[in-house]
């Protein structure tokens, strides 16, 4: 797409999203960023400048139109929930997530959007794994209200462009994690533990640790995102992860390398909507699109150390 084109990265001062509106600025991309008015900046200001801010509240239908004017593709990386505690209110994440992304996509249609970038939840759509790695075919059963809303936004989308021809792209990702991650967040187990381990805490694990999940450093996760958004076509799903599965316990072990110190584990009781593992294929991607990543997880663990050593607070 032409370089003059305006990409909106709506939650765009997220973790996720700041790395996303970073490689398009990098790229020499036009770049608007959408997020709360309040939203900490501090992962913006770690960019190269060029990018233009709106503030305002994704569940309002004028502060989305502003948003949307004049732009050519629209990145979207906005929840409002996350999948340990969607469930505990589901109307709320069906209000603030789905119906204000269908708005969003029904402003996007009149407003001339080209496409929408949509980042989905490799983790959370399949459900139960029936096989391994999990294919975009795989069917689709999600435990969590989160899960359910991500797929239902798929869907949506998929109708916008077969009833309208609005182009979309939609990226089921694994578990990012690198720099700028919430290290006291509640989901993002990669850079939370190292986080614990930074501040000489103990690891908490829900379950033996046995867990497996499938881990991406955020910088192979954005050229996923990128790549599938430059893609030809009018529509296209692609798993993005590593292809590749660790167990927490494994995990653990090489974030004591990562940080060159032991790190205390607290075991917890299991949660039943934790499914045993969880490992993407992307063969498709790397097949359709060129792309594969390329950070080993040890080295993403280390490069996401330096960063928090970098960003120590005296």
């Amino acid at each position: 797409m032409p370089t003059e084109e305006l990409n909106l990265v709506l939650g765009g001062a997220g973790f996720l999203g700041s790395h996303v509106a970073e490689a398009l600025l990098r790229n020499g991309r036009a770049v608007r960023v959408f997020d709360r008015p309040n939203a900490d900046m501090a992962r913006l200001e770690e960019i190269p400048r060029g990018w233009e801010y709106v503030g305002g509240d994704f569940l309002n239908e004028a502060d989305q139109a502003e948003a949307l004017r004049g732009v050519s593709t629209v990145f979207h990386l906005i929840s409002t929930t996350i999948p340990a505690t969607s469930s505990l209110n589901p109307i709320y994440d069906v209000e603030t997530n789905l119906t204000s992304t269908l708005r969003c996509i029904e402003l996007a249609l009149e407003s001339g959007v080209k496409r929408i970038v949509f980042v989905s939840s490799g983790g959370t759509v399949y459900g139960r794994p029936q096989n391994m790695p999990i294919t975009e075919e795989h069917p689709t059963e999600p435990l969590v209200s989160y899960g359910v809303v991500k797929l239902a936004i798929e869907k949506y989308l998929r109708l916008y462009w077969r009833l309208y021809g609005l182009s979309y792209r939609i990226l089921r990702l694994s578990n990012p994690y690198g720099p700028r991650q919430d290290i006291a967040g509640a989901q993002g187990a990669a850079s939370v533990f190292l986080g614990h381990a930074h501040a000489g805490e103990p690891i908490e694990i829900w379950g033996d640790g046995s867990v497996v999940r499938d881990y991406i450093y955020v910088g192979d996760a954005v050229e996923g995102i990128l790549a599938a958004e430059a893609s030809e076509g009018p529509e296209g799903l692609y798993n993005i992860g590593s292809g590749e599965g660790v167990s927490l316990n494994d995990l653990v072990a090489h974030i004591r390398d990562a940080a060159g110190r032991d790190v205390e584990v607290r075991l917890l009781p299991g949660r039943p909507f934790d499914v045993p593992a969880n490992v993407l294929d992307i063969g498709k991607a790397r097949r359709d699109l060129g792309w594969s990543p390329r950070v080993p997880l040890a080295e993403g663990l280390r490069r996401t150390w330096e960063w928090l050593e970098r960003n120590r607070r005296p």
